[in-house]
């Protein structure tokens, strides 16, 4: 296979697989401060994104995907506010497990990783243009 291919195919797995984590991250800060709505519900569960290498025999070319997409198991925490519909019989609501510094966190790593992606599939396609441009 071309190596500037490569390049291409591989970088732009590498924006694919960090946009669906972004997606992710996005629906996790929009419902960290979600509680439950009747006692004993469960509130919104984080959501936690897990990538696998792909290897493409007839090329060499190892690319990243989404391996799945599961429920953080992590314990709720709670607070108390015993007006809420969803207290419980001491006053305490379930509150989502979602940390906001966290996923402030992941969603700056995947920015970084996209751009870098984004980087290198410029590159190529720079390269890719500059030989055309001597073959002339």
């Amino acid at each position: 296979m071309d190596p500037l291919k490569s390049i291409l195919t591989i970088s732009a797995s590498g924006m694919l697989a960090q946009g669906e984590r972004l997606k992710v991250v996005s629906e996790n800060v929009a419902n960290a401060s979600s509680t439950a709505m009747t006692p004993g519900e469960d509130p919104y569960r984080r959501k936690t994104i897990t990538f696998e290498e792909l290897l493409d025999r007839d090329t060499g070319v190892s690319t990243v995907h989404v391996a799945s997409i599961d429920r953080d198991d992590s314990d709720f925490s709670m607070r108390y506010e015993p007006s809420h519909p969803a207290a419980d019989e001491t006053g305490f609501v379930k509150v989502s497990n979602v940390s906001t510094v966290m996923e402030m966190a992941n969603m700056r790593e995947a920015a970084r990783s996209y751009e870098a992606n984004m980087n290198m599939f410029e590159a190529a396609r720079k390269m890719r243009s500059q030989i055309l441009d001597l073959l002339k």
